[in-house]
């Protein structure tokens, strides 16, 4: 059986505008969690170099740029769910199309992952 996980999508951010960036997606009910600092994230510093470095080595070269960048999270508030449905496609939509405005500034592949749900709680929980 498979524990509860949130959908994520996992993002190099650019910290020149990673504030904007961040308010820019909460008007949108997307939050972002830098790993490094996720308060339920046990060794948030060492995952997400670990992240980052997973991400660099896999373009081989071509997103050297980002290699300072601030890794994140961006989990889906919940607007976007309906009960037990999979999370909508117009939620990725707008994931992705925020993210396309920052596209000299943001790095990351297309699609989601999960994490456990304690990783990304609401900021109100936390």
């Amino acid at each position: 059986m498979r524990h509860p996980h949130a959908n994520v999508a996992t993002v190099l951010v650019d910290p020149a505008v990673l504030r904007d960036l961040e308010l820019e997606l909460a008007t949108l009910d997307l939050w972002v969690w830098p790993i490094a600092t996720t308060p339920t994230c046990p060794d948030g510093p060492r995952m997400a170099f670990q992240i980052r470095r997973r991400l660099l080595e896999g373009r081989r070269g071509a997103w050297d740029c980002a290699a300072g960048w601030a890794a994140v999270w961006i989990s889906f508030g919940e607007t976007w769910y309906r009960g037990a449905e999979p999370l909508p496609w117009v939620a990725h939509a707008a994931l992705w199309d925020k993210l396309g405005e920052y596209a000299d500034h943001t790095r990351y592949r297309l699609g989601l992952g999960g994490v456990p749900v304690e990783l990304v709680r609401r900021r109100t929980e936390v």
